[in-house]
């Protein structure tokens, strides 16, 4: 090859690298990054007819927006006011969501038909927050307002599940047999709002609606009520704070799996350390045939046994075994196969004997609160509270409280208002019957300062109530 030939390929092969890695340079700054997240809730554009419409007499209800929507969750977030015997029909097409009405409408009445959060737009699910179309089968809106609080009385806590309700129907059993005429939801505090009332005496309360019916119908259902009537006579008003409770517990599920034969326990002694604030406790699989002190025994580690008594709880199966412990001690726990004889005749397999030793005094803190305005609390308990458990609690009869050894953690405290003196919260009574048989539950307050306790320290907190 000369070197004419050798230069021409030279030049070529240099000019179409040129050219490809131009192009590539071209199509990477061309490429789409597809821009920021659409965070922009639909507007609402137009509705059909319009909003605060008086004199209302049709059925359909056309609300158009500046986007592609969907509803969701409707049932969830639907809530209508006054309450229809039929709920209306929700749905959506495009950029419109269409309300159908199903009941037969009350002259003279001002509704509120409240969507929640259920609107959004079709990309990004951005919410059309709180939703509320009125109108009127009269001539005016109503415009009178009745907010406030609900709390659940054995926590003191907000529930933000719970709805509120107004009934005009001033019978104490209405609100077993029929719905309300108004209804308000409840925000993450406690609080609610009605808007959109007529003037009038209305009977307040507040539920959980697990059955969707907005009915009280189950004494295991949270429930709160105003102990006098309500009367709606001027722009704004606040009611009382409402306390719900339930007067049934939930039962304990049942385990339907099949019992096994073997009999087996459990301590607890954890870590080979028993806690100095708690009972040494045996519990057994099954319930025990054998309910005597000879079950099992405490020794110290040269197998000297120590006076202790056994007592069983009303199962069978759990046994508390108290005796003497000193702090740091070692001993022994016995559990004995002979005795250990469950009802169906399954005993253990061997005897066992469990080497433990007491927790320490340096392992906990010790605690002093200084309470400010206790007189205000008719027999108050505190309480200490650890992920939502009750773990401690004791009355209070000085303002000043001090417990040498408790277990180091976090914790909230809460005064419950002890009426009865019995020292545990107590639920209230609604009666459809007899007003003097009505009850309401007693009040747990939460003092908002919450409680680190280190252990091996001196653990002081001054708390204004």
């Amino acid at each position: 090859m000369n070197s004419k030939k050798a230069s021409f390929f030279l030049l070529t092969a240099i000019g179409y690298t040129i050219i490809m890695m131009a192009a590539n340079s071209c199509a990477q700054v061309g490429m789409p990054t597809g821009g920021p997240r659409d965070s922009i809730p639909p507007v609402l554009v137009k509705a059909s007819p319009p909003l605060r419409t008086t004199h209302f007499s049709g059925n359909r209800i056309t609300l158009t927006f500046d986007e592609y929507v969907h509803v969701e969750n409707v049932q969830q977030n639907l809530l209508v006011s006054p309450t229809p015997k039929i709920n209306p029909n929700v749905d959506f097409k495009f950029r419109e969501v269409t309300i159908k009405l199903r009941d037969t409408l009350l002259p003279n009445t001002t509704y509120n038909i409240q969507l929640g959060d259920a609107i959004q737009d079709i990309n990004e699910n951005n919410i059309y927050p709180n939703f509320t179309y009125v109108f009127s089968t009269g001539a005016y809106i109503d415009s009178f307002n009745l907010s406030g609080n609900v709390l659940v009385a054995e926590s003191g806590l907000p529930d933000s599940t719970l709805i509120a309700e107004l009934y005009s129907n001033l019978s104490d059993s209405a609100v077993y047999k029929s719905k309300p005429k108004y209804v308000a939801r409840i925000d993450k505090k406690g609080n609610y709002n009605f808007k959109y009332l007529a003037a009038g005496t209305y009977h307040l309360f507040a539920l959980k609606d697990e059955s969707g019916t907005k009915l009280y119908n189950n004494p295991k259902q949270l429930f709160a009520f105003a102990d006098s009537a309500i009367i709606i006579n001027a722009e704004s008003k606040t009611a009382p704070t409402l306390y719900a409770y339930a007067e049934e517990k939930e039962a304990p599920s049942v385990n339907n799996i099949k019992q096994e034969k073997l009999l087996r326990f459990t301590t607890t002694i954890s870590n080979a350390h028993q806690d100095l604030l708690s009972p040494l406790e045996i519990t057994f699989n099954h319930p025990l045939k054998n309910r005597d002190s000879l079950i099992a025994s405490v020794s110290d580690t040269l197998h000297h046994k120590i006076t202790s008594r056994i007592i069983p709880d009303t199962t069978g199966k759990k046994y508390k075994i108290e005796f003497d412990a000193s702090p740091s001690q070692k001993y022994l726990l016995v559990v004995n196969k002979k005795f250990a004889i469950d009802t169906l005749g399954y005993s253990l397999l061997k005897s066992d004997t469990i080497p433990f030793a007491m927790k320490n005094e340096s392992e906990y803190g010790s605690i002093k609160i200084n309470f400010t305005n206790l007189n205000k609390f008719k027999n108050p308990v505190l309480q200490f509270v650890s992920k939502n458990e009750i773990v401690a609690s004791f009355p209070l009869t000085s303002s000043v409280f001090e417990q040498k050894i408790f277990a180091p953690g976090d914790y909230t405290l809460r005064i419950l208002e002890d009426e009865n003196g019995n020292k545990i919260w107590d639920p209230g009574h609604y009666s459809p019957v007899d007003k003097k048989l009505q009850k309401q539950p007693e009040r747990i307050y939460n003092i908002s300062q919450a409680l680190n306790i280190r252990a091996n320290w001196d653990n002081i907190r001054d708390v204004i109530l």
